[in-house]
């Protein structure tokens, strides 16, 4: 049978033997958590740890073989074994049953710990050392966090040497504020900090980020943020459903009203018919845009490679999931996977890797629309764009079960009763529609025969294509050919369809290659 080694981020689900080429050492921790891996490996470079220490990632000790090699090579010639298995006993039968027999053969103690919070008497009976050293390291682990991460391991080197054991895990609240550096961040300090008078842009993520040292895309994103010029506000939750983490977004919104709020938390929280579940949407989030952040569980290559981007995963807990709370996507700012290896401990680790273009991005988007929300109405301008899928005229502006272009209208309304500089609106929705009908559409077969809508020139055009990359121009003229091949193109501009009312517009949205090879489209 062949072996495969074992890859940094990587899933295995036992079905191929990994070797794990792994030296006996003081203590082996295996976990199946990157993060914690992660956390533990930042620990021992910070800490003055004189004991010799090996990681391990389950997911790579799935199949039998692997588990014999690890014990072979490694774990039976060790001082000290401890593994946190989520699942319990039925999720690594084997590996336990092994691990708790042979490393009891050769007196080696062993540690079986839950991988979360809930006790586990399966996996107390396989482990051989005592009740209150047991417990200890457990909870360093379900803390987390580096101080506790640290003790772990001082705890673990204290039960090999009867050195003097460190303090008791430190709790780390459900919910608090973060800033790069600060221990227990108040927002006081914050606001020593910040710009004064600048806009607020609370960052929320999981707890789970300070727990197992994933904090690179938030220390970027804070950073990028504080360069284009305004206050972040990075919050860790449980989750947006936890009492406690709700009630702290409560207090903190109340005393520092947010202006933007970036969410890098997973999933829904709010359904169509209780918004107000939500706490991003409540009050007194002071009406806040909220724009969904996207922390990947792939790593940058595979994204790179895969044509739609993000992982069906990804997309459902990210993107598709996010927008029932009304959350606005912005971009996948850091994937996972971008991996060191730890040299002194053997072991590949897997963490967040923040991406800076795309932290850059976010940070100006989140800028400009924190300038939008001060800007006053009468200056600022909103596109409506309508569906039009299938291209068939006949389609423009469908919505199942929706009127469309009367919202259209309705919203066109009230906008200028909001005071937005407004003109020209159509009456009702027959008059949007024949407006709409007599500029260019989608529906190729008499474009040439209408007069309406507007005419963008190839040479204002040019302007915001040249900005773009070079492989990506390249990929656009391979496939579509010179800007002035596009059907929509005639004498010297693009047609379009975009009805002005002032300050207001109406367009419908571009078709997706026009009919042009419709299936390679």
């Amino acid at each position: 049978m062949h072996l495969l080694a074992a890859a940094p981020g990587a899933i295995d689900d036992g079905s191929e033997p990994f070797d794990l080429v792994q030296t006996p050492a003081d203590i082996v921790v295996i976990s199946a958590a990157d993060t914690e891996l992660s956390a533990l490996s930042l620990a021992r470079q910070d800490l003055e740890f004189g004991k010799s220490l090996r990681l391990a990632n389950l997911t790579h000790l799935g199949h039998p073989m692997s588990v014999d090699m690890h014990l072979d090579d490694c774990a039976t010639k060790s001082k000290l074994v401890i593994a946190r298995v989520l699942g319990g006993r039925g999720y690594w039968t084997y590996g336990l049953e092994q691990y708790a027999a042979r490393l009891r053969e050769a007196g080696v103690p062993f540690v079986a710990l839950p991988g979360d919070d809930k006790p586990d008497e399966e996996l107390r009976l396989l482990s051989t050392v005592f009740e209150e050293d047991y417990t200890a390291l457990w909870s360093y682990l379900i803390e987390g966090g580096p101080e506790n991460a640290q003790n772990f391991l001082s705890y673990a080197a204290a039960i090999l040497d009867g050195s003097e054991k460190p303090a008791a895990a430190k709790p780390l609240l459900r919910a608090g504020l973060y800033w790069p550096g600060m221990t227990d961040p108040s927002l006081g300090s914050l606001k020593e900090v910040w710009t004064k008078g600048a806009p607020i842009v609370p960052l929320i993520f999981y707890r789970a980020l300070v727990q197992g040292a994933g904090l690179h895309p938030i220390n970027r994103l804070a950073a990028a943020l504080s360069r284009a010029g305004l206050n972040p506000m990075p919050v860790f939750v449980a989750s947006l459903k936890d009492p406690v983490s709700v009630a702290t977004l409560h207090s903190l919104f109340a005393d520092a009203p947010p202006d933007v709020i970036l969410n890098c938390t997973s999933f829904a929280v709010g359904t169509p018919d209780k918004p107000g579940a939500n706490p991003l949407a409540a009050e007194p989030a002071n009406s806040a845009p909220v724009f969904q952040v996207v922390l990947s569980a792939s790593s940058e290559a595979a994204w790179e490679e895969n044509l739609n981007g993000l992982s069906a995963r990804d997309i459902a807990m990210n993107v598709a999931l996010p927008e029932v709370d009304g959350r606005v996507l912005t971009r996948a700012v850091s994937f996972k996977g971008e991996a060191y290896f730890d040299e002194a401990t053997e072991c590949p680790i897997a963490t967040y890797r923040a991406r800076g273009d795309r932290i850059a991005f976010v940070a100006e988007l989140a800028k400009r629309w924190a300038q939008l929300r001060r800007t006053d109405v009468s200056e600022k301008k909103v596109a409506l764009v309508l569906a039009n899928y299938p291209n068939k005229d006949g389609r423009l502006a469908n919505g199942v079960g929706l009127d469309t272009p009367a919202a259209t209208v309705g919203v066109l309304n009230r906008l200028a009763e909001k005071g937005l500089d407004v003109s020209d609106l159509p009456t009702d929705s027959d008059a949007l529609m024949k407006a709409i009908m007599a500029g260019p559409t989608n529906w190729l077969t008499d474009r040439a025969d209408r007069k309406g809508g507007e005419r963008l020139s190839l040479e204002t055009y040019q302007e915001h294509y040249q900005a773009l990359s070079h492989d990506l121009k390249l990929a656009l003229e391979e496939r579509w050919g010179a800007p002035e091949d596009d059907p929509f193109f005639d004498d010297g501009a693009f047609a379009l369809s975009i009805l002005r009312y002032g300050n207001a517009v109406v367009g419908v949205q571009p078709a997706r290659g026009y009919n042009i090879d419709p299936k390679d489209t």
